[in-house]
C-alpha cells in the first residue's frame, strides 16, 4: 500500500512564506509525476492544479503562482516540496499532493495517489 503524508501548512501573514512537503511511502517502483492541487474555501471554486513536476524535472505552474511558488522533488526520499513565497490571501486553501506512480504489485500500470491535505491560511 502507498501512503502520501503532507506537512508544512499553517497560518502566515500576507507576504510571508511556507514550505509544504509530501512524502510517499510503500512499495513504490517509480514516481512518474508529482502535482500540488489546492481547494479554496469558496464552495464555488473547483480544485485547482497549482504546480507539477515530472520525472525529468520539467515543471509547470498555474499563472497565479508563477514567480512565487517553486515545486521540487527529491527522488531519493520520494518527496516533493512546494516553496511558497510572497503569499497572498487568495492563496488560502487546503493543499493536496498527488503522485502518479508505479508499485511493485503492478509495475506495468501507473496510478494516482493523494495526500490527506494540509491547510494554508494567509491572513493578517
Amino acid at each position: 500500500q502507498v501512503q502520501l503524508v503532507e506537512s508544512g501548512g499553517g497560518l502566515v501573514q500576507p507576504g510571508g512564506s511556507l514550505r509544504l512537503s509530501c512524502a510517499a511511502s510503500g512499495s513504490i517502483v517509480s514516481i512518474i509525476a508529482w502535482n500540488w492541487y489546492r481547494q479554496a474555501p469558496d464552495p464555488g471554486k473547483q480544485r485547482e492544479l497549482v504546480a507539477a513536476v515530472t520525472s525529468d524535472d520539467s515543471t509547470n505552474y498555474v499563472d497565479s503562482v508563477k514567480g512565487r511558488f517553486t515545486i521540487s522533488r527529491d527522488n531519493a526520499k520520494n518527496t516533493v516540496y512546494l516553496q511558497m513565497n510572497s503569499l497572498k490571501a487568495e492563496d488560502t486553501a487546503v493543499y493536496f499532493c498527488n503522485a502518479r506512480l508505479r508499485t511493485w504489485r503492478n509495475p506495468s500500470s501507473a496510478n494516482d495517489y493523494w495526500g490527506q491535505g494540509t491547510q494554508v491560511t494567509v491572513s493578517s
